[in-house]
């Protein structure tokens, strides 16, 4: 096994300087480190986890709360799925590691998890309730991030899209399009984001003079079966809409699907604008038209802000970050 003062002497650096880079990289030139990180890749050297908690005094470990409390599998949901491998990398490139934490476990299991790993910080995935344990974990101390949700602390922030806007984005972009009767398929309302895409879809029709009809409005799941059976709904309104957005990809792939077994097209007869730009959004025929997220950006300002935190760099508390959206024209509209 490769040992530190090999890697020094590749390096042509102080065994003090490797020492750095793996427990202070933010002191070591950038040149320096890349070149340091490339040759422990290279010869296989692994710095010692349990000599450098005893240096750092820090675990270099963070723990992620993701409870979707649906009855289907929210792992599946492929842009959680891609929020949590940008937010695993980001924390990667930064020297740490993530802990997934048990969420049945009663109250008071979010702090004595803390306490037993003894993590540098904890992340919360936005599952739609005020979770009175984390929120006591937030008002704790404990660095925390929460992806979606604001949550408050003296050293708690969030990370989240503008949703209204690239609700409104969505609507605008129908309206220049020709289409006047335009429904929504809302996300949950106890999500925030659902919450939010909703009243950027509502702010968006009075901007532009529409009337705001509410059975032009049905609230879906996220999911591919909530944004099928909403769109049948939405089909046997009286006045039949000629545009939907969904406030997810997954609801408008559904939508497309109820509106082809109703013997219409997509965009001719019904046009059609998601939110997320899941994978799936761009190999569904015709192409989905969606507002899309920076899911990356999640993973790099969630592991930013913590490890800012935790540095103890980072202002207290740090202001919220607010990722842009951007409108992807596809073939649905």
């Amino acid at each position: 096994m490769a040992t530190i003062r090999e890697l020094a002497r590749q390096c042509g650096v102080s065994v003090a300087t490797v020492s750095r880079v793996f427990n202070n990289p933010e002191v070591v030139n950038p040149d320096t480190r890349q070149n340091v990180l490339r040759v422990a890749a290279r010869i296989g050297y692994l710095p010692n986890e349990s000599a450098r908690t005893l240096a750092t005094k820090k675990s270099y470990m963070i723990g992620l709360v993701w409870d979707t409390h649906h009855r289907r599998p929210g792992w599946r949901h492929p842009f959680l799925q891609e929020i949590l491998i940008g937010l695993k990398t980001a924390l990667s490139e930064r020297g740490y590691h993530l802990l997934m934490l048990a969420t049945s476990d009663g109250e008071g299991s979010h702090d004595r998890a803390v306490r037993r790993h003894n993590l540098d910080g904890v992340v919360f995935i936005d599952n739609g309730t005020q979770d009175p344990a984390l929120l006591r974990l937030a008002e704790s101390g404990v660095p925390c991030v929460s992806l979606d949700r604001p949550v408050t602390g003296p050293r708690a922030t969030h990370v989240i899209s503008d949703n209204a806007g690239g609700a409104r984005t969505a609507v605008e972009h129908l309206y220049e399009r020709g289409r006047r009767a335009i429904a929504t398929i809302a996300g949950p309302g106890r999500t925030v984001p659902g919450a939010e895409r909703l009243a950027g879809y509502r702010a968006a029709l009075a901007g532009l003079g529409l009337p705001a009809r509410d059975g032009l409005v049905v609230e879906g799941d996220f999911y591919l079966s909530g944004g099928y059976a909403a769109m049948r709904r939405l089909l046997e309104a009286d006045e039949r809409p000629d545009a939907v957005f969904a406030a997810g990809d997954e609801m408008a792939i559904g939508a497309m699907r109820a509106i082809a077994e109703a013997g219409l097209k997509v965009p001719e007869d019904i046009a059609v604008v998601g939110f997320d730009d899941i994978e799936l959004a761009a190999l569904v025929q015709p192409g989905l038209t969606t507002v899309a997220q920076d899911k990356a950006g999640f993973g790099t300002a969630a592991a930013a802000t913590l490890v800012a935190m935790i540095d103890g760099t980072a202002a207290v508390p740090p202001p919220p970050s607010v990722l842009p959206t951007a409108l992807i024209v596809r073939g649905t509209t």
